[in-house]
């Protein structure tokens, strides 16, 4: 891998991926220059990261050595995107940009950083647990070697998806705040099972696991979801009952809604 890295916001998803490239020793702490925007993250960086990397706060006269750097990993929040200004007379030419921030487009990077090839990604929160969904799309200048580059970054953590842009915020929606619905009906269900008498925490391990098992059934045996309700689906049986109150309720509509929602939203910052 290349010999620098900036991190510029080195935060939970930030930690998530560059910690498994320290793991796997391709590259060293030393050569990782991150820059945090306050001293509360210096120090908790400096404190509690299990690697020694170099860490400075933003807009101290250190922090201007990650322009030196070939590579950046720009995963700050969206709004402060504005605070960040690219350095002039860049030492290094070839500089890869690799952002993360929702609903910021390559055209804006660009513009952003003109001395840089852009590579925007949206991932979501399992890639901290290494489960991650990550989707990525290219500027037009990119070389074979800075794609793959940006692949590596998350490749140990997530599964790849190459997109054209347009398609991100559609991924977004469905993977990023996915999750956040999913825990939702977790909720929900155990609430369920929490009115018919079960204990909350055993409630919401038999949800899960079920969820799990169902998942694995309908991969493993390549079944349609589908084909999969019809299973357990039979005629005046429970399950049909259940499925009923649903379409009664719109729950399959309100789930899409939800989507189409969050893509518009993501849409509106692009």
């Amino acid at each position: 891998m290349t010999d620098k890295i900036a991190i510029i916001g080195f935060g939970n998803i930030a930690k998530a991926i560059i910690t498994p490239l320290l793991d796997k020793k391709l590259i060293h702490p030393e050569n990782i220059y991150c820059v945090v925007n306050s001293e509360k993250s210096l120090e908790n960086v400096k404190k509690k990261y299990k690697y020694n990397v170099n860490v400075y706060k933003s807009g101290s006269k250190e922090s201007r050595i990650i322009w030196d750097c070939q590579v950046k990993l720009l995963s700050v929040k969206p709004q402060n995107l504005k605070d960040i200004t690219e350095a002039h007379n860049l030492k290094i030419k070839e500089n890869l940009l690799i952002s993360i921030l929702a609903g910021v487009s390559l055209n804006t990077l660009s513009q952003k950083f003109p001395n840089h090839r852009c590579v925007r990604v949206v991932t979501n929160i399992p890639i901290t647990v290494r489960k991650g969904l990550t989707g990525i799309a290219w500027s037009e200048n990119l070389t074979i070697d800075q794609k793959q580059f940006a692949k590596k970054l998350f490749e140990n953590t997530s599964k790849i998806y190459e997109f054209p842009e347009n398609y991100l915020d559609i991924f977004l929606a469905l993977t990023s705040s996915g999750p956040a619905i999913i825990a939702l009906i977790i909720e929900a269900l155990s609430d369920g099972g929490l009115s018919g008498g079960l204990q909350k925490k055993l409630s919401e391990e038999l949800v899960m696991e079920m969820i799990l098992g169902t998942i694995s059934l309908i991969k493993e045996n390549n079944l349609t979801t589908s084909e999969l309700k019809n299973l357990v689906t039979s005629p005046s049986g429970t399950t049909i009952s259940a499925l009923r109150v649903l379409e009664k309720n719109s729950v399959r509509s309100a789930l899409i809604e939800s989507i189409v929602s969050a893509h518009n939203r993501s849409k509106e910052f692009s």
